[in-house]
């Protein structure tokens, strides 16, 4: 099962003889058959014809509309997996220490999976970044022990500006960059990533949404208007060990270049050719098996997210944060 990306203005994405069907201009541009299809991330304008909608609802595949820059506008649901008892019981926890306990450890566990990141990128280079991985490692004992959320989202604040400190003496002179810069992007590096994470947190999104929850009522990131604050808080520990490695393997193997942006004032966006080869790798990357958890059977990171969600909804169940245990990375 995959992930279908359409960056092509102009194509109709239709169904066929048990095919999904991209065409444009009155011709098939690709054809695929429509029961490998977990979800379609249409990026600019593209449509879908009426039938394709209808089979979208009628089989929860999720169709998320992005700009070409990456902007999210919304996406196409069914209603089949509302669970108004499930979301009343998010409400509750999130007043409760539950909140407090299960975001203690996304935090140390996210701030543990960039220092293997940026461990493994400096190792395999010459940068070093033995300062900052001895500070990361330091502030996940002191996110481990927080006792307010001000606190927490300071030490994860600190956390995530070393390790792109770090990244950034990793990264190949041709994608140099700063710091994490969010909206406008204002380098390659961050651009890619940024587009990464936007699409991260709408397939967990929509993961979430299969089961019942509402990916708007989080316990880490506080109640913000239009804010999907539950997947906001399940994609930090995969942003390094997804997004950011990809990112950072596209650059080491010389697949993408300065040639695959644009620039537009102060930001910088992939261009159609870049943003394929990146949706691309993306793509492949969310089909990596992995061995999540030990002893645990080998699974891509996809059915590995899902499989957290479900992990989730057992803590909730028995008010028992301690029961989710976050992703940490060897």
């Amino acid at each position: 099962m995959s992930n279908l990306y359409i960056n092509e203005n102009g194509a109709v994405v239709g169904i066929s003889d048990g095919k999904c069907q991209i065409t444009k201009g009155g011709e098939v541009i690709e054809s695929i058959p429509v029961n490998t299809l977990d979800g379609i991330t249409i990026l600019g304008k593209s449509q879908l014809t009426t039938q394709m909608v209808e089979y979208c609802l009628t089989n929860g595949i999720a169709v998320s509309y992005f700009s070409k820059g990456g902007k999210y506008f919304g996406r196409l649901e069914s209603g089949e997996h509302a669970n108004a008892v499930r979301q009343r019981l998010q409400c509750r926890l999130y007043e409760e220490e539950f909140a407090m306990h299960f975001s203690k450890s996304i935090v140390a566990a996210k701030i543990h999976n960039q220092k293997v990141v940026l461990n493994r990128y400096a190792s395999s280079g010459e940068a070093d970044c033995s300062e900052n991985i001895k500070k990361l490692n330091i502030l996940k004992k002191k996110a481990e022990s927080a006792k307010a959320f001000s606190d927490l989202g300071g030490y994860e604040g600190m956390a995530a500006r070393l390790y792109f400190e770090g990244l950034g003496k990793c990264v190949d002179e041709e994608f140099a960059f700063s710091g994490r810069s969010r909206r406008p992007p204002k380098d390659e590096f961050n651009s890619m990533i940024g587009l990464g994470y936007t699409i991260l947190i709408r397939e967990i999104q929509c993961q979430l949404e299969s089961h019942g929850l509402n990916a708007y009522l989080g316990f880490m990131h506080r109640d913000r208007y239009n804010a999907p604050s539950l997947a906001c808080d399940l994609v930090e520990e995969w942003r390094a060990i997804i997004v950011d490695a990809a990112v950072m393997s596209l650059i080491s193997k010389h697949m993408i270049h300065k040639e695959h942006f644009q620039r537009e004032n102060e930001s910088v966006y992939l261009n159609k050719e870049g943003c394929k080869i990146f949706l691309n790798w993306l793509e492949r990357k969310l089909n990596t098996k992995i061995r999540y958890i030990d002893d645990a059977e080998s699974m891509d990171f996809r059915h590995a997210i899902d499989a957290q969600i479900i992990s989730l909804i057992k803590a909730m169940d028995n008010n028992d944060a301690g029961l989710y245990q976050p992703i940490r990375v060897r």
